[in-house]
């Protein structure tokens, strides 16, 4: 699988990746959420910048840890144990203040010629399709949830 991951454009996340402040995502919730138990070692990583409808960076997959249930100091320790990393600004750590974290470290970031992504109604922003052509305007197929299930 691949990963089709919008990044926060107010917070220059993919300016970070980019310049390799930033080589951490993190995707929190309430409940499990996605790409949560769904992203594995060594899978690619596309990067998007959240309003240009362009996808222009790939990484791949060095570690993942899921966590869930847990407990505040324990939320505020992961966040904390991994800012070095995650780069996050205050209004960052905020938002991802959840019981349930998806954090994904990747490595070898390069950007890419952008490619012209395909919106279609109801995308998450985490993707997880079979290749990224199916997402690609003039490649892109109808996108369902199926890959995204629990």
């Amino acid at each position: 699988m691949v990963h089709l991951v919008y990044c926060d454009d107010k917070e220059k996340v993919l300016e970070k990746i980019l310049n390799g402040s930033k080589t951490m995502i993190i995707r929190a919730a309430s409940g499990r959420k996605i790409p949560h138990s769904r992203v594995f070692d060594n899978e690619t990583l596309y990067f998007m910048k959240k309003g240009t409808g362009k996808i222009s960076a790939t990484a791949t997959v060095k570690s993942v840890r899921n966590v869930i249930k847990l407990s505040e100091e324990e939320i505020v320790q992961t966040l904390a144990d991994n800012q070095k990393k995650l780069n996050l600004s205050k209004n960052q750590q905020e938002r991802w203040h959840k019981k349930c974290m998806c954090l994904v470290e990747f490595e070898d970031v390069e950007e890419i010629e952008p490619l012209d992504f395909d919106h279609q109604a109801n995308m998450d922003d985490w993707l997880i399709i079979e290749k990224i052509e199916d997402v690609v305007v003039g490649t892109s197929i109808p996108y369902n949830y199926d890959k995204s299930k629990f």
